[in-house]
C-alpha cells in the first residue's frame, strides 16, 4: 500500500488524476497549494507527491525545496509545455520526474510506478522496522505482540493499530479525526472523539502505570493524541 499525495489548485486535474490512479494498492490524499501538501506530509506518511508549479500561497518548487529538506521521497511535477524553465529549475532543485499537461493517462501511471519501484527497491525509502520501541513499550508488527517492560500486554485489534500509529509517528499529534481515518478506515460519521478516547483511555489502562498522569500517551487538549517523542528509544 501506498500513500500518494496529489497536489494541484485546479479540482479538475486533481478529480482527472485520482481517476488516473485508481489502484487498490494506493491511498490518495489531495492539497491545493504547497502549504496545505507540506502540511499533510506532516500528518501522514508519503511515499509520493505529483506537484504542480503554479499554485497560490507556495508554488510547487518553493514546497519542493521544503519536502528535500526533511525526505527523500519521489516528487513528480505538473507542468504547462510553457513551463520549460521551471522543469530544469525543479529537476535541478530536487524533482525526481515531469509530466507535462494535458496528461496521458498511461504515462501517469508508469512513470508513478516507476518512481515507486525506485523508491521502495533501489534503497531510497528506508524500511520500516517490525519492531518499534518506545522507553518501556515494544510493538512487534509480525506477532502483532505488545509487550510493557517484557511482559505481554493484551490489547485489542483496534487498540493495536491505534498504538502502533502513534509510536511510528513519535511527537506528531492526531486529531480524533486522523486516528479514525487511520485506522478504522473510513470517513467519521460524527462521534469519532468519543470513540477514540474511549480507545485511548483503555490504552492507557493497560500501558501506563498512572493513567491519569501518562508517560507515553498524552493528550494535546484542543488537538489530539501523541506519542511522546522525548522517551523513544
Amino acid at each position: 500500500m501506498f500513500n500518494l499525495l496529489i497536489c494541484d489548485d485546479d479540482p479538475d486535474i486533481v478529480h482527472a488524476l485520482k481517476i488516473y490512479l485508481n489502484d487498490p494498492q494506493y491511498v490518495l490524499y489531495e492539497a491545493n497549494t504547497g502549504v496545505q501538501a507540506l502540511q499533510i506530509m506532516q500528518e501522514h506518511e508519503i511515499q509520493l507527491v505529483l506537484m504542480d508549479i503554479m499554485m497560490p500561497e507556495m508554488d510547487g518548487i518553493s514546497a519542493m525545496v521544503k519536502i528535500r529538506e526533511t525526505s527523500n521521497v519521489p516528487v513528480i511535477l505538473l507542468t504547462a509545455k510553457s513551463e520549460d524553465s521551471d522543469k530544469v529549475l525543479g529537476l535541478n532543485v530536487g524533482a525526481d520526474d515531469y509530466i507535462t499537461k494535458p496528461f496521458n493517462p498511461v504515462e501517469v501511471s508508469a512513470r508513478v510506478k516507476s518512481q515507486l519501484r525506485r523508491y521502495t527497491q533501489l534503497g531510497s525509502a528506508p524500511l520500516k522496522p517490525q519492531t518499534i520501541r518506545t522507553a518501556g513499550i515494544e510493538l512487534d508488527n509480525c506477532t502483532k505482540k505488545v509487550t510493557l517492560d517484557g511482559s505481554e500486554v493484551s490489547l485489542t485489534p483496534t487498540e493495536f493499530d491505534i498504538l502502533k500509529l502513534l509510536m511510528e509517528h513519535p511527537g506528531i499529534v492526531y486529531s480524533p479525526k486522523d486516528i479514525y481515518k487511520q485506522v478504522w478506515k473510513d470517513e467519521p460519521i460524527g462521534n469519532e472523539s468519543t470513540t477514540v478516547a474511549v480507545h485511548i483511555r483503555h490504552l492507557r489502562e493497560k500501558l501506563e502505570i498512572d493513567p491519569n498522569e501518562p508517560r507515553y500517551l498524552k493528550v494535546v487538549w484542543g488537538q489530539g493524541y501523541k506519542m511522546e517523542e522525548e522517551t523513544r528509544k
